[in-house]
């Protein structure tokens, strides 16, 4: 079983590694090879694509030899590294149109940005083959389309968890998937998420390092590791915006697109976010475990049934056009509404009149 297979068939909300979408083949070529195109070394060795793909990919600064982006005439040496970044996911399921409402952002003949709702999947996997996002878009592009160049599967370039809501950039054709995901690939994208996280923060600002793998005992989750010897590597820019009593309002920046990244860091420095049920912030982590404040932590939880995490801005270059683009969205009713409960609660905590 490959590493992918094994992401899918765990959990539906634990996708792959965003690098991973997109480096889908790596190669060393052997000492005894001649010299040969890279078209057609790699048209021997990748299963199920075409030339056309792979010129395609080449075009687009999308095939690494020795790190360097290479056209598709180059003529493979011994030793040579190779990484070929595809415009399809490696592993595709049939994918079944669904009318399910969409909240589009913005929309032209090249891309669609969604701001995706909690509770949703993404990308069909084991447990989730119906009522994604992908089913979805599937439908949209089929309703709104002359039947011209309807994409057969939606281009995805990256992913947020089931439970996150916010932002996502889908293409609408391949040479938009490939060149979108060359940025993701290389982590130019610019994507801020707003978060609700337990305790106080000692800094207003800071930046969280640690390799992120399987957790070694439960590979249903992720865990951070600083020995170096597992998992990839991540960094995640953090900003407070406000603190309440007891949990803190801060902005984040991803350096890195690992699974679960933000949740896995927060978790490792000792403040979870509010209500992630799978990495310990879905019980009272801060304050007392009885009264009133235990029934206003229930209430919160109850408006608020999921982990707090928006994926709240995405800024990249137009892969056609090649202008700067960006867009942003409101937190989701949800989120607000326990913010307000917290903004009421520390009000009432710390300036009641005596």
């Amino acid at each position: 079983m490959t590493e992918n297979e094994d992401v899918l068939n765990i959990d539906s909300d634990i996708a792959e590694d965003e690098q991973d979408l997109y480096e889908h083949f790596r190669f060393e070529v052997d000492k005894g090879q001649g010299l040969l195109r890279i078209d057609k070394f790699l048209l021997s060795r990748i299963e199920n694509t075409s030339r056309n793909k792979i010129q395609n990919a080449a075009e687009n600064g999308c095939i690494l030899v020795n790190d360097k982006a290479v056209k598709s005439n180059y003529r493979v040496k011994p030793f040579d590294k190779i990484a070929i970044v595809m415009s399809h996911p490696p592993r595709e399921v049939e994918l079944i149109p669904e009318n399910i409402s969409l909240n589009i952002v913005y929309e032209d003949h090249d891309l669609i940005i969604i701001n995706k709702p909690a509770g949703m999947v993404v990308h069909p996997a084991y447990g989730n083959y119906r009522g994604t996002l992908a089913n979805a878009l599937l439908y949209h592009f089929q309703k709104s389309s002359n039947n011209d160049g309807i994409p057969s599967f939606p281009g995805l370039v990256h992913r947020i968890d089931k439970n996150t809501s916010g932002l996502l950039v889908i293409a609408k054709n391949e040479i938009s998937q490939t060149i979108l995901a060359k940025q993701f690939f290389e982590h130019t994208i610019e994507r801020k998420y707003i978060a609700i996280v337990w305790g106080s923060l000692k800094d207003d600002e800071g930046t969280i390092t640690g390799n992120i793998g399987r957790n070694l005992k439960d590979r249903k989750i992720m865990a951070v590791f600083t020995d170096g010897t597992h998992g990839k590597h991540a960094i995640t820019h953090y900003k407070v915006i406000k603190r309440f009593n007891f949990v803190t309002l801060i902005e984040c920046r991803l350096e890195t697109g690992r699974t679960h990244q933000i949740r896995a860091h927060f978790k490792y420095i000792g403040h979870p976010l509010f209500n992630d049920e799978t990495y310990g912030g879905d019980i009272i982590l801060k304050g007392t475990n009885s009264g009133k404040y235990k029934q206003f932590i229930e209430n919160c939880f109850s408006l608020l049934p999921r982990q707090a995490l928006h994926a709240k801005s995405l800024g990249f270059i137009h892969p056609i056009n090649k202008k700067p683009v960006f867009f942003e969205s409101d937190l989701p009713n949800d989120m607000k509404a326990v913010l307000e409960k917290w903004e009421r609660y520390s009000y009432s905590a710390f300036y009641m009149p005596e």
